[in-house]
């Protein structure tokens, strides 16, 4: 109809507005876009494919997306815009969710004095915030004593680590006892941030502070609703990262701060990132408007606090240090090129031996050959330079790996509580889904784990939809929603990809183009989700809920395996440190608990068996990794959806407005794939299939009460002008 204002596609703003001038007729609408780009004529092949309305002036703005009386893509992305850039609004809800965009600007709207107004209010009288959605998971804890979750996703640079950490600070203040808003749980809770933002965030392309792993903390509270404890559990660590850096990037965060501390620690021979390879490859050593030594302070002042002494500090330091020196030895190709050799006045080499308290002559030796044991013999195979690279790089990933381990347990030793929590309230800050010009292993797992929450995601939002039109009395069809549980099942479930991948990783001579062509052969034809690429034999693609994605094989099966050359393991067990040579003991409780005997740190004697500190010698050295990366991925994915089915979850979705880290400039197209990705236009789907526009009576009245004769009108049944303004709208 001429003079209806609607939504025209973009090439660059997605959408822009627009008004019919001239009635529709045939298959064509021609419209007037604003903005001064002229008319436009839109060929239509039926009435669903006509322009989405737009809505009125006065719902412009809305803090629930929901609220909107035209409920489609076009009217959240402009409504979205509207309040971040006109109103300065980064939250705004949808539904259930919260949808939080990162502003690039620090914004005083999280003090104590925030928190105090937002505790004990109800959300839907209140702005959006992500203190409301803390609340709701409190008092609904409280409420119902039923355990809940945060669920906080978003793409690397979307503010994910941000927001989990108010969530956080919100439940430490709050849960504190009356008069004690700074207890020394509370404490240990927010001292977790900065350590594990030190060993397990590194600056990417996308992101200054980008979490390289997936958390999941639980907070445990008394019956009279106070903090008493917590626990952690992490996720796929990004481990290639210790070793490798794109360009632009940088390292974990901790090793710039152990070199910004160089001078307070001369016996670890530490400089500038750029004299370590390790933590040059990226060219970017610096992170705009941090200061690595002030942040390092940060660090030893939170390691303190949750019962890291000064002495246990220095032998974790000391072994993020020879994991840079470990980058440096260098490896000298033999003349037939089969084998190759360290010099023995390597200095790196001998920095590392020192550090770590081990036999640097063994380690020059394991570095450059590897022994095979079969049935009859054992013999010593040389390696080739690229081997022996590969194999140093495979070492200090694990080295790396292990003291994360010891880290996030020496946290759950300090949060643990002998009392058994009444409810616990979950907050789960996980990689969204990713997807780059070359995608691997970790994209996969990533991408993987985004299918589970999305399937959580939408099945909770469909069983919440659906019983409100049971509460309020609402005739109701079925409503038809995504199911990913087909993508879910080509990944996880027999002969599936996972499972391929692990029956190739155990062939003698497996290698990443068989299992290629396995999975060609196995789901080419039989699965809508997997698909070949057109110019490619050596790359899959996964029709994901959010994109396609093309991953690249090369690679998945060393990191599906996740070697490390037995014989290292011994020498580093055989460590005089006690600390270091207790991290590589399968039997010990250290790496997983942070727990440590009395004399970690004093050297040791002999280099026979190795005795454990609470079992007997260990005889000779056994296999670890018997389960593959993704099969642990697997198994501890399935335990989180377990854990999260089991609470009442609450969602966050983060959105990244730009790629230049601007403050306040938003881009549609970035921010409208990020909707698309993180479910929010699911959401939007779901609600719109049902009834779009969602009003409250005395909200209907109000607008269309126009419509009624003054004898219609009954002013003591809201509902009942209603529903006569609905009856004579309809005659």
């Amino acid at each position: 109809m001429a003079g209806a204002r609607v939504w025209v596609r973009d090439s660059e703003e997605v959408w822009v507005g627009a008004e019919v001038v001239q009635d529709y007729k045939g298959n064509e609408v021609k419209v007037l876009l604003e903005g001064d780009r002229g008319e436009k004529t839109i060929v239509v092949k039926s009435d669903t494919e006509l322009p989405p309305l737009r809505n009125p002036d006065i719902l412009v703005g809305r803090d629930d997306l929901t609220s909107l009386s035209n409920l489609h893509e076009p009217a959240v992305l402009y409504n979205l815009k509207y309040r971040f850039l006109q109103e300065g609004n980064i939250y705004t809800y949808c539904g259930i969710v919260l949808v939080a965009i990162n502003p690039y600007k620090e914004l005083d709207i999280y003090g104590n004095e925030f928190i105090q107004f937002y505790s004990g209010c109800n959300r839907n009288r209140i702005d959006p915030h992500v203190y409301a959605i803390a609340e709701e998971a409190y008092s609904s804890m409280c409420k119902f004593e039923h355990n809940q979750s945060i669920i906080v996703t978003g793409e690397s640079g979307a503010g994910k680590t941000v927001s989990a950490k108010y969530a956080m600070r919100y439940f430490a203040t709050v849960g504190a006892g009356p008069g004690e808003s700074d207890t020394q749980m509370e404490k240990k809770v927010l001292a977790s941030n900065p350590i594990m933002e030190a060993i397990g965030n590194a600056k990417t392309i996308r992101n200054d502070n980008s979490s390289r792993f997936g958390k999941y903390i639980e907070i445990g509270f008394s019956k009279k609703n106070l903090i008493i404890g917590a626990n952690m559990r992490t996720y796929l660590l990004e481990k290639s990262r210790v070793v490798f850096q794109a360009a632009q990037e940088r390292n974990y965060h901790i090793f710039y701060q152990l070199c910004a501390a160089a001078s307070e620690y001369k016996e670890f021979m530490l400089s500038n990132p750029d004299d370590f390879y390790y933590t040059s490859q990226g060219e970017s050593p610096f992170v705009g408007g941090v200061d690595d030594a002030d942040e390092f302070d940060e660090t030893r002042k939170a390691l303190q606090l949750i019962g890291v002494t000064e002495s246990q500090q220095l032998m974790v330091f000391r072994i993020l240090a020879a994991i840079l020196h470990f980058g440096n030895v260098d490896f000298l190709e033999a003349d037939n090129q089969e084998s190759c050799k360290v010099s023995p006045d390597d200095i790196s080499l001998s920095v590392v031996a020192s550090l770590l308290g081990i036999d640097g002559e063994q380690m020059q030796r394991w570095l450059c050959n590897r022994k095979i044991v079969t049935v009859n013999e054992t013999m010593i195979k040389p390696l080739t330079e690229s081997q022996s690279i590969q194999a140093r790089d495979a070492l200090a990933k694990h080295i790396y790996a292990q003291t994360f381990d010891w880290i996030v347990g020496k946290i759950n030793v300090a949060l643990h509580t002998e009392a058994t929590p009444h409810n616990f309230i979950g907050v789960l800050d996980i990689y969204g889904f990713e997807m780059f010009e070359t995608n691997s292993f970790e994209q996969f797992c990533i991408n993987y784990a985004n299918e589970k929450l999305q399937q959580q995601f939408t099945q909770h939002v469909f069983k919440l939809e659906q019983d409100q039109y049971v509460e309020e009395g609402i005739v109701w069809s079925f409503i038809d929603f995504y199911d990913n549980q087909p993508c879910i099942a080509l990944i996880e479930e027999k002969l599936g990809i996972l499972d391929l991948l692990d029956e190739e990783c155990k062939m003698p001579n497996g290698n990443d183009a068989n299992w290629c062509q396995k999975l060609y052969a196995k789901h080419l034809e039989k699965s809508k989700h997997f698909a070949k690429p057109r110019m490619s034999r050596s790359a899959f693609v996964i029709h994901h809920f959010a994109d396609d994605v093309q991953y690249e094989t090369g690679g998945f099966l060393e990191k599906n395996r996740d070697m490390v050359i037995e014989d290292h393991l011994n020498i580093l067990r055989a460590s005089q440190f006690e600390f270091v040579a207790a991290l590589f003991r399968e039997d010990e409780t250290p790496a997983r608990t942070g727990k440590q005997s009395k004399n970690y740190n004093k050297p040791r004697t002999g280099r026979g068996s190795v005795r454990s500190m609470t079992g007997p010698p260990l005889q000779g050295a056994k296999k670890q990794h018997t389960q593959t990366v993704g099969s642990q991925f697997r198994s501890s994915l399935t335990r989180l959806m377990q854990t999260l089915n089991a609470t009442i979850p609450h969602y966050i979705r983060c959105i990244k407005p730009n790629d230049e880290k601007a403050p306040f400039v938003f881009e549609p197209k970035r921010a409208v794939e990020q909707l698309r990705a993180c479910g929010v236009l699911e959401t939007i789907r779901i609600s719109s299939a049902g009834y779009p526009s969602r009003w409250s009576y005395p909200e209907f009245f109000v607008r269309y009460r126009a419509l009624l004769k003054p004898a219609d009108i009954d002013k003591k049944n809201i509902r009942c002008s209603c529903e006569n303004v609905l009856q004579n709208y309809i005659s």
